[in-house]
């Protein structure tokens, strides 16, 4: 999802992304497109993709499902190098936690949410600091403060 100003000003991009099932196949999948997204959005910001106009905002939605492979620790296999401590005992869910805490740490996106959904149609936040309440105030303020882009 884009917002642009009506002279064409890239004030933000949302990322939405989810995942259902297949995580050990699909877990590297969504890390490596996030990872992309924000990196080719900042070299094109870098090289003037974007003339005169001040950075965007940058927001990555994660929706996963809460079942018990979600959320039972993952099975660790260290033939050459150790698996850092952070890593060790997660599950797929946790795993996620620590991406995007590290995509806002890295400056990669402005900020991230990470929701889980079971079946039968209950949701959460994972925590705080990626919840989708912290997302949306971050949100509503970086449009709050681009609201002359939109006056005539």
């Amino acid at each position: 999802m884009i917002i642009l100003s009506p002279t064409k000003k890239l004030i933000a991009v949302i990322e939405l992304k989810s995942q259902v099932g297949s995580f050990g196949n699909n877990f590297n999948n969504r890390t490596e497109e996030a990872l992309g997204s924000a990196t080719d959005l900042w070299t094109a910001y870098r090289e003037k993709a974007f003339p005169n106009q001040p950075a965007p905002w940058l927001g990555y939605l994660m929706v996963v499902e809460k079942s018990d492979k979600s959320t039972s620790p993952i099975k660790i296999n260290e033939p050459y190098y150790k698996v850092f401590k952070e890593f060790k005992n997660t599950s797929y869910l946790d795993r996620y936690k620590l991406f995007c805490q590290k995509l806002m740490l890295e400056r990669l996106y402005s900020q991230c949410c990470l929701i889980w959904v079971t079946n039968d149609h209950q949701f959460g936040d994972v925590e705080a600091s990626i919840s989708i309440e912290t997302f949306l105030y971050s949100f509503i303020g970086h449009l709050t403060g681009q609201l002359h882009e939109f006056k005539r």
